[in-house]
């Protein structure tokens, strides 16, 4: 390839990424889409600036997966892979047998032979590492049940592909001689992985792959602090990231020696350095260069879609792509119950994971070349696969739009529990993060509160701790008048849906006035609306941790203790003040601008000739942090 055409093919790549993208994200359609549809429309089947050349830029972006799966491994610690070791081998090991079982009894039943049904069963029971994990870090589901099971089958699936690249070559049938399969543009191959090591014996090719994990485990732990503790005392940025690149790199190239995955080689090597120091200064070097190797991947894996073949067969290939979707996403639903996932939780964890995946194109490929498929069974695989893997975030899509709302809408229709403790002076609205401490700080101190909640599972979980709380919609009028509002001197409200806290404030101001309506905000602008509702007591969420910290860094910068806490103190007072005012002009987005401006260089004035009123022997004297750390 010429440096023109080098030139051109970024250029094309670069424009389709900063097009698609942000459009898609403005339609809610979320970035993978985006990279999905733009390697649609730049490949040969519609503009056609993605020809053959793609295969070069194909096996550059599967880099990008190597480099995602080193990030995940940063944020494991070994203690919590420990604890995940139950999803992992239990749900992700049963998830691949069972799929692979379904698959294979179905190619069996349409006159494939058990060798090559038992090869496509086990080859598309994988799904894509990349784009699930991608769109499930986007919409924040990563933390949730069915963000982590996925991820547990995830992990076992990538281990899988090690074994079954050991097992295809015995499952040779077919006579026909080494065969590359392209999928219109974008070639995976399978780089000889197993059969680079075909000259040695099976023990010693065991002894090298457990030389060399063991190798990456010993070098991550003992050799690497000593290392990039040198490099970064030459305070060189660059020569950092580039011996990030270089570890990343260097552990991919010594898995696919020893034939094994490269991302679990850097999985592993990440899973080691979770503990070290350096562990967020390789997070922010690497993960520029992952964000635009996997956006690179998604748009080739979108120009690898053969639509000449789709227009050839259209009904074979979207019965097979419909199959594979039914089939993937029946077994996970199963196996979701039997781990007593909750059935909103299990439903993502099904859509999440109904796709081919990435590892199956370089399967197809290594299963051609041992002479296990044949060409006519893998050109329409890998269309298929490529297919699920696009249909993917639609599948999210559908989820969010049809399917989540049915199970908020259920919840909000579940009968409120009967509260038999509504004679107490409080009443708490929401028993989350912010909402327990003021609760617990009122318990503690001998006032009794009613708590109310309306998150199930929030409920279920503080009931086994011993709290008495009910769940109810507090802002129905006669749920407050059950809670005991006439009686009650005050309300707490500590939820996170704005509109039903000012919809809670009108009922209580109509029907319960002499209620003190405490409320927490969730920034500025919250605090505005509650404000001018005149809310009793309103406080920001976060405005007292971050005083706080704010006077510790104002002491660790030289003040005393008195005049840290009194600069805080004039701080609030001015900020409160401040913002009370402000409130009164929250549609006039200039003046509030302008206002905002003028308050804070007043607010600076009146810190700087505070500080001048200062006189150092009171400062001294009220300072007790010297006496704190001799008792």
């Amino acid at each position: 390839m010429h440096n023109e055409d080098i030139f051109f093919q970024a250029f094309v790549y670069l424009v389709a990424a900063v097009l698609s993208v942000p459009i898609a994200q403005r339609l809610g359609l979320g970035s993978v889409l985006g990279y999905l549809v733009a390697g649609v429309i730049i490949g040969p089947f519609v503009l056609g600036f993605v020809g053959q050349e793609g295969d070069d830029v194909m096996h550059f972006a599967e880099f990008g997966v190597v480099m995602m799966l080193f990030l995940i491994g940063l944020e494991l610690q070994p203690a919590l892979l420990w604890r995940l070791r139950v999803p992992i081998l239990g749900l992700g090991g049963l998830q691949v047998m069972a799929t692979t079982l379904g698959i294979a009894a179905i190619g069996f039943l349409l006159g494939l032979s058990w060798q090559m049904a038992l090869a496509v069963g086990m080859i598309l029971s994988l799904s894509s590492t990349a784009i699930v994990l991608q769109t499930l870090n986007e919409k924040g589901l990563m933390r949730t049940e069915a963000g982590q099971s996925s991820f547990s089958v995830l992990l076992f699936q990538d281990i899988a592909v090690i074994p079954m690249l050991a097992l295809l070559p015995l499952l040779a049938v077919a006579e026909s001689s080494a065969t590359s399969l392209a999928a219109n543009g974008v070639l995976f191959v399978a780089e000889q992985t197993a059969a680079q090591n075909t000259d040695l014996l099976p023990w010693q090719q065991a002894l090298l792959v457990m030389g060399t994990v063991g190798g990456i485990i010993i070098g991550g732990r003992f050799l690497m602090r000593p290392v990039f503790r040198f490099i970064a005392a030459t305070r060189s940025r660059e020569i950092f990231t580039a011996t990030a690149l270089l570890l990343v790199i260097g552990i991919a190239l010594a898995m696919q020696q020893v034939g094994l995955s490269p991302a679990l080689g850097t999985f592993v090597a990440g899973v080691v350095l979770a503990e070290s120091e350096y562990r967020h200064e390789l997070e922010s070097d690497i993960e520029p260069f992952k964000g635009l190797l996997l956006g690179l991947f998604f748009i080739s894996v979108g120009a690898s879609i053969n639509f000449n073949l789709l227009i050839q067969q259209p009904l074979l290939i979207l019965g097979l792509v419909i199959s594979l979707a039914i089939v993937k996403f029946g077994v996970l639903l199963g196996l979701g119950r039997l781990f007593q996932l909750e059935l909103s939780q299990n439903l993502l964890f099904a859509f999440a994971l109904a796709q081919g995946g990435e590892f199956a194109f370089v399967l197809f490929s290594f299963a051609a070349q041992s002479r296990v498929l044949t060409p006519a069974v893998v050109e329409p695989l890998v269309a298929v696969v490529a297919l699920s893997m696009i249909l993917t975030p639609l599948m999210m899509i559908l989820h969010d739009r049809l399917v989540l709302p049915r199970f908020v809408h259920s919840l909000a229709e579940r009968e409120a529990d009967e509260i038999d403790d509504n004679e107490n002076p409080v009443i708490v609205v929401g028993f989350g993060r912010f909402g327990q401490i003021v609760g617990r700080l009122l318990i503690a101190n001998g006032f009794k509160a009613t708590l109310l909640e309306q998150n199930p599972g929030q409920i279920e979980l503080l009931r086994r701790f011993g709290w008495k709380i009910f769940y109810g919609d507090a802002s129905r009028l006669d749920l407050l008048h059950v809670a005991g509002a006439q009686q009650a001197k005050l309300i707490v409200l500590a939820i996170d849906d704005r509109e039903k806290m000012l919809h809670i404030i009108d009922l209580v101001h109509k029907h319960f006035p002499h209620l003190k309506i405490l409320a927490r905000a969730a920034d500025r602008r919250h605090a505005f609306e509650l404000i001018r509702r005149e809310v009793d007591v309103v406080e920001r969420e976060t405005f007292s941790a971050a005083l706080e910290m704010g006077v510790e860094a104002l002491k660790l910068l030289g003040f005393r203790s008195y005049k840290a806490q009194r600069a805080a103190h004039t701080f609030k007072r001015y900020d409160e003040q401040a913002l009370a005012e402000m409130a009164q002009v929250i549609g006039d987005e200039a003046l509030l601008v302008a206002r905002s401006r003028q308050l804070a260089k007043d607010l600076e004035q009146l810190l700087r000739s505070d500080d001048r009123e200062l006189t150092h022997d009171v400062d001294h004297a009220w300072d007790i942090s010297a006496l704190r750390k001799d008792t």
